[in-house]
């Protein structure tokens, strides 16, 4: 259930100067906020190479922001690649960790100039023998967590108890594991499941005698790092300390990597809509929006996320109300049995912590356009 917030008329007026400039519905990037949250991630995990998970937000101004930041990106896809291509990235600083992949994927990887794959089961390992000399693999491992709100585990991954054989038909085979990844879910509410994940992989970082086991130098921890859609600052360090204590039993020389994708783009945008319609339905207000769940609000659907929204009005009249999107389909509802003021044609709707899996998956079902991008504080400094 989204949580829907009634803040004062008179704030509502810099969101309105927005739409006066640039129309509705509109997604708005602010690439401040991103840099300090790369920052304050940065100083969380310290001995950690971050590299931006860009299947949670591709917008060239992200990544032209992140790469200010001294980021790495985490590509998934020959088309992610393009975008890094045409915003001038850094090609060393790139990993390619679709654990499935066409043997164009990895062509096209290594012709950009990334070398560190991830696969996950010998058939994908098999794959690599071409490109032996040029490619690095991790080899993923999963990890189930219950808590998880996406248990990416559930797709992706070998056991445990498979990885010695994995390490011993890659050495067979003549190619380099060089490390281990998990990823351990997403919205994981505590640090728990990484912090037991990273403890069974040092087992084959300390127990050399597993065949294979000779490369590995590096442990990718994946993503999965919670942000609050409940209007509460999760406070990283106190997250991620027990994953540097975790990380700091491991031998020397080990790099340690990690994909953070929402942590770092769900804080970073806005949305604002407008109401275009409304009626009264077997006593319940419907308030219909100029965006909906085929558009920004998308991660209802494919995400699982609530988003935090707020409503202007003086009025201390509330009643029980739905806010539903523009498309003729009856599951485009963004918000049922909400408590709200009477709202009005042409008012505000303001979604918050939507940058993370909302824009990237909208659609334009009824040929509805998808919500304008404005980009603020988009200079890229360091």
């Amino acid at each position: 259930m989204n949580l829907v917030a009634i803040a004062p008329l008179a704030e509502q007026e810099p969101y309105r100067q927005l739409v006066a400039q640039h129309g509705s519905p509109l997604m708005v990037l602010d690439c401040d906020t991103l840099r300090d949250r790369y920052r304050e991630l940065s100083r969380a995990l310290p001995r950690v190479r971050l590299y931006f998970a860009i299947k949670s937000l591709s917008e060239p101004a992200v990544l032209k922001t992140l790469m200010a930041e001294g980021s790495g990106f985490d590509v998934a896809t020959t088309g992610e690649l393009e975008l890094l291509r045409s915003v001038g990235a850094e090609r060393s600083d790139v990993i390619h960790t679709h654990p499935i992949k066409r043997d164009q994927d990895i062509r096209d990887g290594l012709a950009f100039g990334c070398t560190t794959f991830v696969a996950d089961n010998l058939d994908e390992l098999r794959k690599f023998v071409p490109y032996k000399d040029q490619a690095e693999i991790l080899l993923r491992v999963s990890f189930r967590s219950l808590e998880a709100t996406i248990d990416l585990s559930r797709k992706f991954g070998c056991s445990p108890e498979r990885v010695p054989e994995l390490l011993a038909d890659a050495s067979d085979l003549g190619l380099k594991i060089c490390g281990l990844s998990f990823h351990v879910g997403s919205q994981s509410l505590t640090a728990a499941a990484h912090v037991d994940a990273i403890n069974v992989c040092r087992t084959f970082f300390e127990d050399k005698s597993v065949k294979g086991t000779g490369h590995l130098r590096i442990l990718d921890i994946g993503g999965g790092l919670p942000v609050d859609y409940g209007r509460q600052q999760m406070d990283l360090v106190a997250f991620c300390e027990p994953i540097n204590e975790a990380l700091d039993t491991y031998p020397d020389g080990v790099r340690f990597y990690a994909e953070p994708g929402r942590v770092l783009s769900a804080p970073c945008m806005i949305s604002i809509s407008s109401i275009v319609g409304r009626a009264e339905r077997a006593g319940l207000w419907w308030y219909y929006m100029d965006d909906g769940v085929y558009g920004a609000y998308s991660g209802q659907i494919f995400d699982h996320a609530a988003y935090p929204m707020t409503v202007f009005s003086d009025s201390d009249e509330v009643n029980p109300s739905v806010l539903a999107g523009p498309t003729c389909d009856v599951i485009d509802i963004i918000s049922e049995l909400a408590m709200l003021p009477e709202l009005g044609m042409g008012d505000i709707v303001v979604g918050e912590m939507m940058g993370a899996y909302s824009i990237v998956t909208a659609c334009e079902f009824n040929s509805i356009p998808k919500p304008k991008l404005v980009v603020l504080n988009g200079g890229h400094e360091a």
